[in-house]
């Protein structure tokens, strides 16, 4: 039996290195990961940094359909991991029957309903005080400055308007089907602390996929903020992932439990 894939989708600022631990915290318990970057993406955090212009024009478009084909590309369907943007994509492709279940972790709001309130907007590029501010909030100083030299890359501009930040108008693709009866398991996961996607953003989202019978998940993890799938408590937020997956019947490979 084929062993079931786990696509991770990383957001905005962050590499797709960032999902190094998952990859192998995942692979342990016997799942086939991948963990694709955007594309064009380069193959280091310090490339992206020396190549900034290589985002500015990408936008929800490109990258929802670069890993709609991904997904779909596997004889067993998988499991979809998104964190803030790639938690937006993970929830498209659940509703467009491209994977099994999906998790969507810090994702970004998915209609004007879940907008955040007014707050710092969103920067095309992350300096270490803003990563700081903003996203690694809930760790040391230290901790915060060394993730952000490990995995902190510059923001695509196009992509962050059709967000809807700085007063753009919202990209059709950052609504959800939320009625979709049809779906996989889907689990939305929130740091109590995040000042990003603040926590109500994401309870939010959760309310709105009441009117289906379809499987939905909230879990919501006190003090942590948006830096949670790369800082020193990311385990507990993957373990929590597995956990729910094989509640529902998703194992890679039973022996491993």
């Amino acid at each position: 039996m084929n062993p079931t894939p786990v696509v991770f989708i990383h957001g905005a600022w962050l590499h797709a290195s960032s999902w190094d631990s998952w990859n192998e915290r995942f692979s342990s318990f016997g799942f086939a990961v991948c963990a694709p970057g955007w594309p064009g993406e380069h193959a280091t955090v310090g490339e992206a940094r020396r190549h900034p212009e290589t985002f500015h024009e990408l936008g929800l478009d490109a990258l929802t359909d670069h890993y709609a084909r991904i997904v779909r590309s596997f004889d067993t369907p998988p499991v979809v991991v998104g964190h803030s943007v790639g938690g937006l994509i993970a929830q498209h492709l659940l509703g467009a029957d491209a994977g099994r279940a999906a998790v969507a972790i810090a994702p970004v709001p998915v209609d004007h309903a879940t907008s955040p309130a007014p707050g710092e907007p969103w920067p095309v590029s992350m300096d270490a005080g803003r990563f700081r501010r903003l996203f690694a909030n809930a760790v040391t100083e230290q901790e915060s400055a060394e993730l952000f030299e490990r995995h902190v890359v510059p923001g695509p501009r196009r992509l962050l308007a059709e967000l809807g930040h700085g007063g753009a108008v919202r990209h059709p693709r950052a609504v959800v089907d939320h009625g979709n009866t049809g779906r996989g398991p889907l689990l939305l996961i929130s740091g109590q602390e995040d000042r990003l996607v603040p926590d109500h953003v994401t309870r939010a989202a959760y309310k709105l996929y009441s009117d289906s019978t379809a499987t939905s998940g909230l879990k919501q993890f006190p003090d942590r903020a948006h830096s949670l799938v790369v800082d020193s408590g990311w385990r507990a937020v993957a373990d929590h992932v597995l956990v729910w997956l094989a509640e529902r019947g998703v194992r890679a490979d039973p022996s491993k439990w």
